[in-house]
């Protein structure tokens, strides 16, 4: 017998940017948690995932995947973890130079975040204020920098170590090891499932690619990915299924 499974990024799909999800949107969506199998997957660690949902819906869901899917909870507890994310040497002063040479004029430190399976690395860093983050997406929408600096960064460094970067919510991004990016949480789930994916970074170089990738051309049963641009579209999408 299949299920009809929803999996769902989190930040900047169930919650604005690096913000708590919207209360409405949060009562209501406990309500849908509880009568269809839920799934959420992200690059933030458990800490940030719950500061963003609260432990009740974090609790309540089937599973949740952080560290794009490094480590696995159910019901408030880690299932699964593997050991932090090291960047190598070279690759490390590589992405230390992009950040001193950068011409983004605000730097707030926490530039590099080592988390199980991935390292997250940020221009602007991780004590940026809200309106110190607007600022820098509106930098990297006219400059492209960190796309530029994921090019450049793949092509220096996948080959070699086995390694990806890919961008990750608004001013981020994420390095893993290639293989162990979001797709990778599909192998719990089986051919006969129904599947309905919702991301904001399913494009070339996004961290909902792959995954995204992977249900669209893989033999499930049915499957749909739905690219949104902010929680507010996701939630309009859920009340007209």
């Amino acid at each position: 017998m299949s299920n009809h499974v929803y999996i769902f990024d989190v930040d900047g799909t169930l919650t604005p940017s690096r913000a708590e999800m919207d209360k409405k949107f949060l009562a209501w969506f406990l309500d849908f948690a509880d009568s269809h199998k839920v799934y959420l997957v992200t690059g933030s660690n458990s800490e940030k995932t719950i500061e963003q949902i609260g432990i009740e819906l974090y609790r309540n869901v089937e599973c949740v995947y952080n560290c794009s899917g490094n480590t696995k909870w159910r019901g408030g507890t880690c299932i699964f973890s593997t050991k932090k994310f090291e960047l190598p040497e070279v690759a490390h002063k590589f992405l230390v130079n992009k950040l001193i040479k950068s011409d983004f004029d605000t730097k707030t430190g926490a530039h590099f975040d080592a988390r199980p399976g991935l390292l997250n690395f940020s221009i602007i860093g991780r004590n940026a204020t809200k309106p110190q983050r607007k600022k820098y997406v509106k930098y990297d929408i006219a400059t492209t920098e960190r796309k530029l600096i994921s090019d450049e960064f793949n092509k220096l460094f996948s080959d070699k170590f086995n390694i990806i970067s890919q961008i990750a919510g608004e001013t981020g991004l994420d390095i893993i090891t290639v293989g162990k990016d979001k797709a990778q949480i599909l192998k719990d789930f089986d051919y006969q499932d129904k599947i309905t994916f919702f991301g904001d970074s399913i494009y070339p170089g996004g961290n909902d690619y792959a995954i995204a990738q992977a249900i669209e051309y893989s033999p499930y049963k049915y499957s749909k990915c739905h690219q949104v641009k902010n929680w507010k579209e996701t939630w309009k999408i859920l009340k007209s299924l």
